[in-house]
């Protein structure tokens, strides 16, 4: 079996505890781009929250790739888009109200990398999400609303427990007009039905005549199942819950332990 690229998560799978990329998983993927295998990171973060990491690893130029925002779009690391997958205005509109009526946080993502959302009272997990995103949030009055552009991504952001409380309810309503997946705790996303990270790397075979069998993929949360039902050799992390790392070909050790070098060692050796 050959590998010609590798597909990583970065939260917990990529980053260990303290968002940190170890010397140990820097040195293989290195070892891995020095053997032409592509490494393409594969994150529900838009590109301008990848930029850092794909410096930090010397991943660049217009034949590198990466799948940003959970599949919605695929594109170079200088930007260039190969696949699509957005939302409209009006998914805004029907999400947000769902969230007013259950007083649930709300943001969206731009495909530019901004972050809107209209509660004039910021959740926590936004600012986060637009420190680690390098994002400006704006909050949008009354008097900006509608809009009336295009969306990557619309997120639900707020405590674990308040996210458990409606994960149901949403999938009733929406689960056959998008894609909803919980990508952390306190994050709850909902996309284009054509959108998740399955999808974006499809895009890039298409765009690279890759087959199946010569990607693997690395990652540990839900957003990454549909990258492992698509990929040739699927590799949960040991930090992954059970049902993840059941879903997977094989587990590697956990994102504090290097699991991200030791998965990778072991693909070059195979």
């Amino acid at each position: 079996m050959t590998i010609k690229a590798i597909a990583i998560d970065i939260d917990d799978t990529l980053l260990n505890s303290k968002m940190l990329v170890t010397p140990a998983v820097k040195q293989q993927i290195q070892r891995a781009m020095e053997q032409g295998i592509k490494v393409v990171l594969c994150s529900g973060r838009p590109l301008a929250g990848l930029i850092p990491f794909l410096q930090e690893l010397g991943i660049r130029g217009a034949n590198q790739y990466v799948v940003t925002y959970n599949g919605a779009i695929t594109q170079s690391v200088e930007g260039k888009i190969i696949g699509k997958h957005l939302l409209s205005a009006d998914d805004f509109d029907r999400i947000q109200a769902f969230c007013d009526q259950h007083q649930v946080h709300f943001n969206a993502l731009d495909d530019c990398s901004r972050i809107y959302t209209s509660n004039q009272q910021i959740s926590w997990h936004t600012v986060r999400q637009a420190a680690e995103n390098q994002a400006g949030i704006q909050v949008l009055s009354p008097q900006d609303l509608p809009i009336r552009f295009p969306l990557a991504k619309l997120m639900l952001a707020d405590e674990p427990e308040k996210l458990d409380s409606i994960k149901t309810k949403i999938r009733l309503l929406f689960g056959d007009r998008y894609y909803i997946v919980r990508s952390q705790p306190y994050f709850l996303e909902v996309l284009n039905r054509q959108a998740d990270k399955g999808r974006g790397l499809t895009d890039l075979m298409n765009q690279l005549g890759l087959e199946a069998s010569e990607l693997a993929g690395i990652g540990d949360e839900a957003n990454d199942l549909p990258m492992f039902a698509t990929v040739g050799t699927a590799i949960a992390m040991g930090n992954a819950r059970p049902e993840i790392q059941q879903a997977a070909d094989w587990v590697t050790v956990d994102n504090d332990h290097d699991g991200v070098a030791v998965a990778i060692r072991r693909l070059l050796a195979e």
